[in-house]
């Protein structure tokens, strides 16, 4: 039989008897003692970033509301001159702005007031080669709608909009669906040329600087990038009609998204995806998507393995999940590891949101997913599981290779489910190296068609566990 999880505050015996005779993995040890402490450690430690008390409008720097000029040098203007005098806000007034990519510089607030809205350009052309990313591997690529690399103290706040204008006929028939637009003779990102060609180059180890893309690749840009950042702040914002990821911080560390609204729902429309990045936190927020809600990242493949940067310290709290693939999700580009996801009071509801909790990647892919932990839960409906871990996902055809992806150590505690979907826990698991530890504790899951399928998975345990009214024994 296997060992039961006993403590209160999830420990596993079977757990700790592994990592205590693993002395690399005394940190982990602590963790799995009492995560909660731990998350509340990392709060600590991220601090959103205080900007000086002076102002820079747009307006000021000659930029005209209408949607129709394009501003993109009053913003430049304005963004210089407040870096330039020690930092501050760069104050977008209410009305409609037309622009290109914006790029911040460091200690810059960009600050839309209530009633403004930022349109950005449609026009391909107007988007600069900028070192960014797509689907995980680096590239030299369209500048993201607001970027920043390699800055320190940087935000997007206040009550206004940030509209990418993205639709069938803009941006989205890129990704080549004729549900986003794409008809037979357009362009899009599957020609050998473009996607095949960018992840060929990752597993080729092409320098980044020579992975040339932009005009005629077909690959989308991001909404806000923050690359290579420290202290960096998302704020209050509403954010629709992405053309790709909508936040995405790239190898930043120490990153607060709080009280943002995203409504966007086109191909591959993630709400947040921290990749390569330490210490973020994402709170209050409302995820409105055309594809998972939250994202977690750590690259993608051979070019995952060549940065080999883990995500982790990743916090998740008080955020409200609509539309999506899934509420919080790892993966699938998940090559450099992604370790200690807290998810702690969220709602998550709608009958297009297909999962509570995912995990996903493959044999091409590897990586490691470790130390995942997720508490007082409120899920309404979602389509097909509650908890889905998959490391078999497969996209653009085969993904199989030579690189075992390994989950371990992922707990559910106090979550409440109305409408269950096909499964409270659908998990997939390689025989050589199976998923390990996962415990549902105070778990209830009601109107589900099945409590559980499972394969390869060791030592996964159902405490206090209702599904459908009936009390759910661990598997033997």
């Amino acid at each position: 039989m296997m060992n039961r999880f006993y403590s209160p505050l999830i420990c596993c015996s079977m757990v700790l008897t592994f990592l205590t005779n693993c002395s690399a993995q005394k940190g982990a040890n602590a963790i799995l003692a009492n995560p909660w402490k731990v998350k509340q450690q990392i709060e600590k430690a991220v601090v959103a970033p205080v900007f000086a008390n002076k102002t820079y409008s747009i307006v000021d720097y000659g930029a005209k509301s209408g949607g129709v000029i394009n501003n993109s040098e009053a913003f430049k203007k304005a963004i210089a001159a407040c870096t330039k005098n020690g930092g501050g806000k760069v104050v977008v007034p209410a009305g409609k702005f037309l622009t290109g990519p914006i790029h911040l510089d460091n200690n810059v607030n960009l600050h839309l007031e209530d009633g403004a809205e930022i349109l950005f350009s449609t026009k391909s052309s107007d988007y600069p080669l900028v070192k960014t990313t797509f689907e995980g591997t680096e590239c030299m690529n369209h500048s993201p709608l607001i970027y920043a690399y390699n800055k320190k103290k940087v935000a997007v706040t206040g009550k206004g909009v940030l509209n990418g204008q993205a639709d069938n006929d803009n941006w989205w028939y890129w990704c080549g669906a004729k549900q986003y637009g794409w008809i037979e003779g357009r362009g899009n990102q599957n020609d050998p040329q473009n996607r095949v060609r960018l992840v060929e180059s990752g597993e080729q180890n092409v320098p980044v600087e020579q992975r040339i893309y932009g005009e005629g690749s077909y690959l989308r840009p991001n909404f806000i990038e923050f690359f290579e950042c420290t202290d960096a702040l998302v704020k209050d914002v509403k954010i629709i009609n992405a053309p790709f990821w909508v936040i995405h911080p790239m190898k930043s560390t120490n990153v607060t998204v709080d009280g943002v609204t995203v409504e966007s729902h086109g191909p591959n429309n993630d709400g947040c995806d921290p990749e390569y990045s330490k210490n973020v936190i994402i709170k209050n927020c409302t995820f409105n998507t055309g594809d998972d809600c939250i994202a977690i990242k750590a690259g993608k493949d051979g070019d995952g393995r060549r940065v080999a940067m883990k995500s982790e310290n990743i916090i998740v709290q008080n955020c409200k999940m609509l539309d999506g693939h899934g509420g919080v999700v790892m993966g699938s580009e998940m090559t450099g590891g992604i370790k200690n996801v807290f998810v702690e009071n969220c709602a998550m509801d709608s009958p297009n949101l297909d999962r509570a909790i995912r995990i996903k990647s493959n044999s091409r892919r590897g990586g490691i997913v470790e130390n995942v932990f997720v508490r007082n839960i409120k899920v309404g409906q979602v389509k097909e599981a509650v908890l889905r871990i998959n490391m078999f996902y497969n996209v653009y055809g085969n993904q199989t290779g030579n690189y075992i992806p390994q989950v371990k150590n992922v707990i559910l505690e106090n979550v409440k489910v109305k409408n269950g979907g096909k499964y409270g826990v659908l998990a997939q698991g390689y025989k050589e190296l199976p998923i390990e530890n996962v415990l549902l504790k105070n778990v209830t899951i009601d109107k589900v068609g099945e409590a559980y399928s499972i394969e390869n998975v060791k030592n996964i345990q159902f405490v206090n566990t209702f599904i459908n009214g009936q009390k759910v024994e661990s598997p033997q």
